[in-house]
């Protein structure tokens, strides 16, 4: 850390995450803190945190928006640079933000995220240009409380920095499935707390219009089978909470860890 110049937390929240996690710490090396919330992992993820130097914490797993809310409150300075156990910045987003000024605590700044399936980069599709905000003063952003698909929400409105970060979270085409379906339930559960009501009828056309965005209008089918996969999992993503929520299946389930 430049003498004078703001500390920056790193947070993560992990559990089991011990394929992944030396590779995330590894790219926030310049953090004046990193800071790792366990839910309680039975793999190596607690050893590996401690061999990098991270602070580790623990907590029951709240669900993702709790979780995060509960990392940024722990730690040790107001700036905070949030990662996903899955994720690690690359050299280009790790020298933009150690070149920042951080004189303003409004200021907020988000990366583009480059997602894999395997080895293969998803270049399309709904997550061919995602950008996330990530790194913020936590007086003046915070993680939402949503259960499931948390996101900072900020008063101001993100710089883009250069880089990326790499987000190898889907292990295979069939990981991109099985986690659509794992969500439903909370994303049903969401539903019906909020008193969103359904029709059955619009189920198909949801699902049909969800599948033609991103597998032809944002261009999933440049993907390959990849790119099929995940206009697939857009469909089960848009229908299947739904219909959990018309089948009164909605209650909230048992969450104890991150993915």
């Amino acid at each position: 850390m430049t003498a004078g110049r703001p500390a920056i937390s790193a947070v993560v929240i992990a559990r089991d995450a011990g394929s992944t996690l030396a590779a995330t710490l590894a790219s926030v090396a310049f953090a004046s803190e990193r800071l790792v919330l366990d839910s309680g992992s039975t793999d190596g993820t607690v050893a590996i945190a401690i061999a990098a130097g991270a602070r580790v914490e623990q907590q029951p797993f709240l669900g993702y928006g709790p979780q995060k809310r509960r990392a940024v409150a722990l730690a040790a300075h107001d700036w905070i640079l949030s990662l996903d156990a899955d994720e690690a910045l690359d050299a280009e987003a790790a020298q933009a933000i150690q070149a920042l000024d951080l004189a303003d605590p409004h200021a907020c700044f988000a990366f583009r995220r480059r997602t894999f399936v395997g080895i293969r980069e998803v270049r399309h599709g709904p997550w061919g240009g995602e950008t996330v905000l990530r790194l913020f003063h936590r007086q003046h952003a915070a993680f939402s409380s949503l259960p499931v698909h948390e996101q900072v929400e900020a008063r101001t409105a993100p710089r883009l920095l250069p880089g990326s970060i790499l987000h190898h979270s889907f292990t295979d085409c069939a990981d991109v499935i099985t986690r659509s379906v794992r969500y439903a339930r909370l994303k049903a559960a969401v539903m019906r707390a909020k008193g969103q009501q359904v029709s059955p009828w619009t189920l198909p056309a949801r699902g049909v219009g969800n599948f033609f965005k991103s597998y032809v209008v944002q261009g999933g089918w440049r993907d390959g089978p990849v790119g099929l996969v995940i206009a697939l999992s857009r469909v089960i993503d848009s229908t299947l909470p739904r219909a959990l929520v018309l089948m009164g299946e909605a209650d909230a389930p048992r969450v104890d860890r991150p993915e």
